[in-house]
């Protein structure tokens, strides 16, 4: 099939290899020259493990192209879908869907009757029928469009996008779903189910997974602070409850919480879109839920001030600053906060990350970049584990104890062995467990 791509971003650049790789002829369009440019050099403006190099088979095998605007070419395709970005506004809890309108009244312009509009963006419930609207004063016609929302991690995306849990499609009509199933029909052969639903509720699948996920990370971080409070470990308690298949353990890893580009921005998009709906009390539990999880933020913060007794002039080595491992995407990110958050109180912070320091050079954050880890570790008054990337996840406490200044470590994602780095000499705290240290 002949596909364009609109909006390449994280999802959109993901997308269209994905595309590619099934086999269909892909133009991945965004306005951002120098995204195009570098794109097709085969060059990612992210991190994401593996996805560059099927980017630079796709472009050898003719099957993925870019460009930076709509043209004769890009009109003909029988899918475009819409992949652009709908970030929280500024101030404000909304999502913003302006890109997603944009992009829509851009394609107008070139769109035919016979295809068909595919959004993936995550949007607030009720916008693909105002797209429609929107589209059929631009183009004099009714375009076909279906909803088919995104279900990328980032870290594993392409894997995620080849070989996804489900294939959601929504539409006002089952035929207009026969070509999107056309284009997945590799994918439904392999097995993976698709569910064809309404619109609104197609809209709402990804915001309600999303929230239903950020509700268990927080449940669990709110059990931590109870731990706290009472001598209980909520690590074991985690692993209790997890063994129930009612509940099941993932998503329930205490620690410094959830951050990144989508659970943040979508549960707050969530609540907002509530409101408007006049059913504001329907999500009102979700407020809490975002705010035990920055909570766990300040809690690693106090727990540093606590150790440290005075912040100022210390050496703080933040062990990763990205939201989750694999990604070098700060936006909302845990580690990044706090590591701001003590330097703010007078700390000196030194970060360390396997591939986001680039990122965060580019913030002119003021925190202090280490590339060499051993370095990083060197005279530290406190470590904070903050992302729970593998190399720290298999570092040997005792090769680097005679490094920092003061052997103290904060686990904050509770991955480390408490009895290995104890042999070793360290004092470890983590949140949520009552870690007894001699």
């Amino acid at each position: 099939m002949k596909i364009s791509v609109i909006g390449l971003g994280y999802l959109g650049s993901t997308h269209a290899v994905a595309m590619a790789q099934l086999g269909h002829n892909v133009i991945g369009i965004d306005p951002d020259d120098s995204r195009v440019q570098a794109l097709a050099a085969g060059t990612l403006p992210f991190f994401e493990p593996g996805l560059e190099d099927a980017l630079r088979q796709a472009i050898s095998s003719g099957n993925l192209s870019f460009q930076t605007d709509h043209d004769d070419l890009s009109a003909v395709s029988d899918i475009h879908f819409i992949c652009v970005g709908t970030p929280q506004i500024s101030g404000q809890q909304s999502a913003d869907t302006s890109y997603v309108f944009a992009a829509a009244s851009q394609l107008a312009a070139v769109l035919r009757p016979s295809s068909l509009v595919v959004g993936k963006s995550t949007v607030p419930v009720g916008t693909a029928r105002n797209l429609i609207t929107n589209m059929r004063k631009a183009t004099g016609f009714t375009p076909k469009l279906c909803w088919n929302p995104e279900f990328l991690r980032e870290g594993t995306a392409l894997a995620d996008s080849m070989s996804p849990d489900r294939i959601v499609i929504g539409s006002d009509d089952l035929e207009y779903n026969q070509a999107l199933k056309s284009c997945y029909q590799k994918m439904i052969d392999q097995g993976i189910p698709v569910l064809e639903l309404d619109l609104e509720t197609t809209e709402l699948v990804k915001v309600s997974a999303n929230a239903f996920l950020a509700t268990k990370i927080s449940f669990i971080n709110a059990m931590a602070e109870i731990a706290e409070a009472s001598g209980a470990d909520a690590v074991r308690l985690a692993e209790a409850i997890g063994l129930d298949n009612r509940i099941g353990k993932s998503f329930l890893r205490t620690g410094i919480g959830f951050g990144g580009g989508c659970l943040p921005k979508d549960i707050r998009g969530f609540i907002a879109r509530a409101d408007e709906l006049g059913v504001g009390e329907s999500l009102a539990f979700l407020k809490e839920v975002d705010q035990i999880n920055l909570r766990r933020r300040q809690r690693i913060v106090s727990l540093a001030t606590e150790e440290l007794g005075q912040v100022s002039n210390k050496k703080i080595t933040m062990l990763g600053i990205s939201f989750k491992p694999d990604s070098d995407d700060l936006r909302d990110s845990p580690a990044l906060e706090i590591a701001l958050r003590l330097q703010a109180l007078g700390g000196i912070v030194t970060v360390h990350d396997p591939v986001s320091l680039e990122a965060l050079e580019k913030k002119s954050s003021g925190l202090i970049s280490e590339s060499d880890l051993l370095a990083a570790l060197k005279d530290a008054d406190l470590v904070i584990l903050g992302t729970e990337w593998a190399d720290y996840k298999k570092l040997d406490p005792e090769a680097v104890s005679s490094l920092p200044r003061v052997k103290t470590i904060i686990d904050g994602r509770n991955v480390l062995s408490v009895e290995a780095w104890q042999k070793a000499g360290w004092r470890i705290i983590a949140p949520g467990r009552n870690i007894v240290n001699d």
